[in-house]
């Protein structure tokens, strides 16, 4: 059972526990013994985003690991992306990302890849908290020579611009192409303006001048309505909003409409099937994409899967059953013959060579799928809940899912991140579903209240 780990590694307020120099320090201290398990002299990157805080947990983390006798390799801010393909590229026994991603920059967060270039599987996670709860790696304190080295690595960033722009149809230009972008002061703003430029976009940068405390505020992603504001006014052809650490995008089209993760995929997801490029015929999306991205994939003659939440399991599930393409609503877009997980960047650039190959508008082109009506809610609560826990709230869930039918669902979830439920329904009148939303999140409201009085619930849960 894995309890500092969630959906996608270590996460909380930077100099709290868990994100302690103290773990981040044991953290580093058991991946450095797991790879030196297999004998040689080993490296292990690192990269942050922009926080302030990153540089605190930068410092123990390679304190920890070179304590190990395993060499470290930092390369300062780059997108979590940037880290699978550096990690790859160099040959190193594993990648360490410093970023809690879209939260706020009082919040940070720890995410390992192995030296293949893949986040770890759940098993290898617990096997790290394990190592840290045992005395194992006490017996191993190298000294002398043996001890570990920190090497920082300049031309990191040079090395992915150029691997990306190599994922851009050699014969395709961005020349005429106007491009807003909204690096939301995170780690893509030293690497993707100078990606665009290069293959000949007008860009027009936002959010490029971290303080290591702007990340994600009211821009990026999260807050793609800056970058939508801009593209209408400057009369842009796209809006590309990137998140904190880089791996999802959010698009809006040349009128400033916020175009999501799904209809993105349905745009990939036709344009590789025509080129006989999506394996298997599939797409593979998580429980949380609209019913309108199946329909739309049926149509085209593929079909999608789901899977749970978090591009961790859509990258797992490709891996396993033999898939190249998936991601989620969220902005999460995974092109595995490509790269090892989501990265923002290369997602556009696949979007932009679609758009560029049949001389179409985005607006025109996200037309390939129709929304069925969604709500999504979140209610943040006092501790982590179990929701199955609340009383009778699985049975009113079951209630209201056959109210709906086989037109609509309602998934209902904990994050995984943070103290949030999370309340999705989805089905054919907006209204109705709005109003099965409000109950259920009232449900929670009022168990979360109960739970506060008697003490904060101790263990996450979700259905």
């Amino acid at each position: 059972m894995r309890k500092l780990f969630g959906t996608d590694g270590i996460r909380g307020v930077a100099n709290t526990y868990p994100m302690t120099i103290e773990t981040a320090m044991q953290v580093g201290r058991a991946i450095a013994y797991i790879v030196k398990e297999k004998g040689k002299r080993h490296r292990i990157v690192i990269g942050k985003d922009t926080r302030v805080s990153g540089y605190m947990i930068e410092n123990a983390l390679a304190a920890g690991i070179c304590s190990m006798g395993v060499d470290v390799l930092l390369v300062g801010p780059l997108p979590t992306p940037g880290i699978a393909f550096i990690t790859t590229s160099m040959r190193a026994d594993a990648g360490v990302v410093i970023s809690a991603s879209h939260n706020p920059f009082q919040d940070n967060g720890i995410k390992i890849f192995s030296s293949d270039g893949f986040k770890l599987p759940d098993q290898v996670e617990a096997h790290i908290e394990e190592l840290m709860r045992s005395d194992r790696m006490a017996a191993l304190r190298p000294v002398a020579d043996e001890v570990g080295k920190a090497t920082r690595i300049d031309d990191a960033r040079g090395r992915y611009i150029v691997f990306l722009k190599n994922t851009f149809p050699k014969d395709y230009t961005l020349d005429g192409f106007h491009v807003v972008l909204d690096c939301a002061n995170g780690a893509t703003y030293g690497v993707a303006p100078w990606v665009f430029r290069e293959l000949g976009a007008q860009v027009t940068p936002l959010a490029i001048t971290p303080d290591g405390k702007n990340i994600n505020h009211q821009c990026g992603a999260l807050h793609p309505g800056l970058m939508a504001a801009k593209v209408r006014e400057v009369g842009a052809d796209i809006g590309l909003a990137l998140d904190g650490d880089g791996d999802r995008l959010i698009v809006a089209d040349e009128h400033g409409e916020i175009v999501d993760g799904d209809h993105i995929m349905a745009i990939c997801a036709q344009d590789l099937l025509k080129r006989r490029k999506l394996k298997k015929k599939t797409l593979v999306a998580t429980i949380m994409s609209n019913m309108g991205l199946e329909v739309a994939m049926e149509r085209m003659g593929g079909r999608m899967v789901r899977t749970g939440v978090g591009d961790r399991y859509v990258v797992e599930c490709m891996r396993r059953k033999g898939f190249s393409f998936g991601g989620e609503q969220s902005g999460h877009l995974v092109f595995l013959d490509h790269i090892t997980t989501g990265d923002g960047i290369l997602a556009a650039l696949q979007l932009l060579a679609v758009m560029e190959k049949h001389h179409k508008p985005l607006s025109e082109l996200s037309g390939i799928m129709e929304n069925f009506p969604q709500i999504l809610k979140n209610v943040r609560t006092a501790g982590k809940i179990r929701v199955d826990a609340i009383p009778g709230f699985q049975q009113r869930v079951g209630q209201l899912s056959e109210q709906l039918g086989v037109s609509g669902r309602i998934l209902v979830r904990a994050s995984g991140t943070e103290p949030v439920i999370r309340v999705m329904v989805e089905g054919q009148d907006e209204g109705v579903i709005g109003e099965m939303a409000d109950e259920l999140c009232d449900l929670v409201r009022r168990h979360d209240r109960r739970s506060d009085l008697a003490g904060p619930a101790d263990a996450p849960g979700q259905i």
